[in-house]
């Protein structure tokens, strides 16, 4: 019998990565002569890996950029994002917790994230929890990405978890579609990158805190996607 499954988006889910994504889409702004990017207008540009993040910072030039440009401003953004990671990149308070009282009822954990495989493995490692992990998937891993439902699906078969009591953890719209057509329970968490309240697109519930995230809670959420199935 497969073991029932927790699995997390990565960037504004499981580690604030917000510190170290922005400073490398700057410095990749700074060589094609744009920006910099402030803060608190970072999340808008978050949510379906680096190469559509830098594509909507570049866009805010007026501009489109060229093919040719995006792969310059991937390049530059990879080597300095690699080159500092994990930077100040840190786990969220109280995430590793709630994993480990999962992991004491028999789930399993996984990572299905839009980052780059190599990068979402590599940063985990630097963080010394890539341990805690059954499968970490990136936008590279299969063919499709999320919102594909197969990229959920994917991690999940990977990890050797039962789809059928599997729970998902997001942090934006991107995640929270691909969980729905997925039909896998999602809990959204309101402090990741989004530009819209979560609850905007229908999780099935939010939490502010990881100590609100645990088996109960995802006991319940999977006996009513049961009971309306």
């Amino acid at each position: 019998m497969k073991p029932p499954i927790i699995v997390f988006d990565l960037d504004g889910t499981l580690v604030d990565t917000a510190p170290d994504l922005l400073a490398s889409m700057n410095h990749a702004l700074k060589h094609v002569g744009l920006g910099p990017i402030a803060d608190e207008g970072f999340s808008k540009y978050v949510g379906q890996g680096a190469r559509v993040m830098l594509e909507r910072a570049y866009e805010t030039s007026g501009q489109v950029p060229a093919p040719e440009t995006l792969d310059e401003l991937m390049g530059h953004f990879l080597d300095y994002y690699q080159d500092t990671m994990p930077g100040l990149s840190r786990p969220y308070e109280h995430v590793l917790d709630a994993i480990g009282a999962f992991r004491a009822e028999g789930y399993i954990a996984a990572v299905c994230t839009n980052k780059i495989e190599a990068n979402a493995v590599r940063l985990l490692e630097a963080l010394e929890i890539d341990g805690l992990f059954s499968a970490i998937c990136g936008q590279d891993t299969f063919p499709v990405r999320k919102p594909d439902p197969a990229h959920l699906t994917g991690t999940i078969a990977k990890a050797g978890g039962d789809s059928a009591r599997a729970l998902m953890v997001g942090d934006s719209e991107t995640d929270i579609r691909t969980a729905q057509a997925a039909r896998i329970p999602v809990v959204a968490v309101d402090f990741g990158y989004t530009d819209r309240h979560v609850s905007a697109f229908g999780p099935d519930t939010v939490i502010s805190h990881y100590r609100e995230l645990d088996p109960a809670l995802a006991e319940s959420l999977l006996d009513r996607r049961d009971a309306t199935s």
